[in-house]
């Protein structure tokens, strides 16, 4: 059993949206695939990945580091106990010569291999990957999922009736928890935008609201004095992500639920998170997102620490909206898992028929991560590799 080949090519995700630090107008996304010389049902076995949206393509890094080290490795050297392809041994021959920290825009390329590396195994194993990752912990797989839908951008021309058109949409496609944007406008606007959405959605769902990391300290102070007089599910990333201390702070005048840590790259940032952000382990929630910080080989890594540090695993629910963590929220017990319903497509959403019933979805029986039940993405996936 080999890995005999690596691809990568960067594709446009391009759309005219922006939170409140970045547009997305010129966003690209790294697509994977990891062919081995293994068949199944006469098809060459491929595993596939991509990175989450919110971080550019990372083709150089691939193409020039992270590829030609496991091409090079000796291939039994990736190889488990029984012959099948060691997920753990994979990452690890691709951190060869990488020093610790500044984990930067490495732990996307890793992320996105070992995304593609997870599928490919467990196509070989031929199962779905969250039964594949429950069995590995001997668990119960949860196939029924907690999903919400991650909207509300700003966008040119967008006023309050199309922000509530674009939330009832949600509801009436079954999520019982929305996401809209805040920090891209003044307070006064934002404040607006936000008792709009909540008149729409009145008792039938729950509103969050994400800053994207814009907000200084009194900023984030005075949003959050405005913000804690509504039933909110949570407040979003209200500072730099690495700014622990900013976060600490928050938790003084904002007593609902809080939510960050998807821009944290490894199981040391989440860890000084937990030691240092003042997160409260009854209401707030987490937000590591695999795709984003070498996969989920180090997502466990992880999962790990939140158990040394008396946090359950319930309080994470990753950002990203692909059905990588989606597997990984079934599998290994997660609170959850981020959606987008229209936007970054063919890459978010679920496979082809996957209905969301009461803020839930039902992961189907697909081998591996499940991106062949999805077919406008697979059809691009086939592109590159088969």
């Amino acid at each position: 059993m080999r890995i005999i080949d690596i691809r990568e090519v960067t594709k446009p995700i391009a759309s005219p949206i922006r939170n409140a630090y970045i547009d997305f107008s010129k966003m690209t996304a790294s697509l994977v695939a990891v062919v081995t010389d293994e068949f199944r049902d006469g098809r060459r076995v491929v595993g596939y990945g991509f990175n989450s949206n919110g971080r550019y393509g990372q083709g150089g890094l691939i193409r020039e580091r992270f590829r030609d080290r496991v091409l090079e490795a000796d291939p039994d050297s990736l190889l488990d106990d029984t012959g099948l392809i060691d997920p753990g041994k994979v990452w690890a021959a691709m951190m060869v010569n990488e020093k610790p920290g500044g984990h930067g825009e490495r732990s996307v390329a890793v992320g996105t291999i070992d995304m593609a590396v997870w599928d490919a195994v467990a196509k070989l194993a031929e199962k779905p990957l969250f039964h594949m990752l429950a069995e590995s912990e001997g668990r119960t797989p949860e196939p029924r999922v907690f999903v919400y839908a991650a909207g509300g951008y700003y966008y040119p021309g967008k006023d309050d009736t199309q922000l509530r058109a674009e939330m009832r949409s949600y509801l009436d496609r079954g999520y019982t928890v929305v996401k809209m944007k805040i920090g891209g406008a003044s307070i006064d606007e934002d404040k607006r935008r936000i008792e709009a959405v909540l008149d729409e959605i009145g008792t039938e769902a729950q509103l969050a609201v994400d800053a994207n990391g814009r907000f200084d300290l009194e900023t984030g102070i005075a949003y959050a004095k405005m913000l804690r007089d509504y039933p909110l599910f949570w407040y979003e990333e209200v500072g730099d992500p690495l700014d622990y201390q900013l976060q600490a702070a928050l938790s003084e005048f904002y007593p609902g639920p809080m939510a960050t840590g998807e821009n944290l790259f490894s199981h040391q940032d989440a860890r000084n998170l937990l030691r240092y952000g003042g997160m409260r382990r009854d209401r707030d929630w987490l937000q590591f997102d695999c795709a984003l910080s070498y996969g989920l080989v180090e997502y466990k890594r992880t999962l790990e620490v939140l158990d040394q540090l008396g946090w359950s695993r319930r309080r994470c629910i990753p950002h990203g909206g692909h059905q990588m963590s989606l597997n990984i929220a079934a599998g290994l017990g997660l609170g959850g898992n981020e959606s987008y319903p229209d936007l970054f497509q063919p890459y978010g959403g679920f496979p082809d028929g996957v209905a969301v019933e009461d803020g839930h979805i039902t992961m189907p029986d697909l081998p591996g991560i499940g991106f062949e039940g999805k077919s406008d993405l697979i059809s691009v996936m086939r592109d590159l590799a088969e």
